[in-house]
């Protein structure tokens, strides 16, 4: 959706705009999103800061508005655009996100994920990740930032659909995030912008839950 085409009984586009990318660069949407993360986590009984986390990624279209320095193509997918990567705690809440060019490597981005959770909480342990994920990455996570990061594989000898251990909370964030149209594509020409769209759907998810009426 473009800037122009938001609802009528909005402000004018431009100073909604303007108040997204002041936000945006003070680090306001992400202070806004982690502080309801900690009370979602809190009125489900667990501790604010995560102990453990599920990182995976999604490569998804962008046009040639997009500049070519974030843009690139997707060998494995198939996908000429961007790739975001998230990291997820139990309750299927990103911590971290990034994003950038497809060819990133998973492995790639993953060092700077987890590099990124231990500067900010430093009690997270655990990580679970899928096959993209193995190499160098699991010992550099171990030694480097003590978090002990396990690959949950799928097994060929298994037909069909399989839910696997873990991988599918991070899948399930995947599908909420994929409600919001805007994120059908990437079309920000700035990835912190990027990154700022994926927190704004999570925002609505945690509002939601904390506004249910408890019984």
């Amino acid at each position: 959706m473009k800037w122009r085409a938001i609802p009528a009984d909005f402000p004018a586009w431009d100073r909604v705009y303007a108040f997204f990318r002041r936000w945006r660069d003070k680090g306001l949407v992400k202070e806004l999103h982690d502080r309801l993360r900690g009370k979602v986590r809190r009125a489900g009984g667990r501790d604010p800061e995560p102990t453990a986390g599920i990182i995976d990624s999604q490569s998804v279209r962008a046009p040639a508005s997009v500049p070519a320095a974030t843009r690139g193509y997707d060998g494995g997918k198939m996908v000429s655009g961007r790739k975001r990567h998230i990291v997820v705690d139990c309750l299927g809440l990103p911590p971290a996100v990034l994003v950038t060019a497809a060819p990133v490597t998973d492995r790639q981005a993953g060092a700077s994920l987890l590099a990124r959770l231990r500067a900010r909480y430093f009690r997270l342990a655990l990580a679970w990740a899928d096959g993209g994920y193995t190499g160098s990455l699991v010992d550099i996570a171990a030694k480097a930032w003590c978090i002990a990061l396990t690959v949950v594989k799928r097994t060929d000898d298994t037909p069909g659909f399989r839910v696997l251990p873990r991988r599918w909370v991070v899948e399930r964030t995947f599908a909420w995030l994929m409600r919001s149209r805007r994120l059908a594509r990437d079309y920000e020409s700035r990835t912190d912008t990027a990154e700022a769209m994926l927190r704004w759907p999570m925002t609505m998810v945690m509002s939601r839950r904390l506004a249910r009426p408890r019984c």
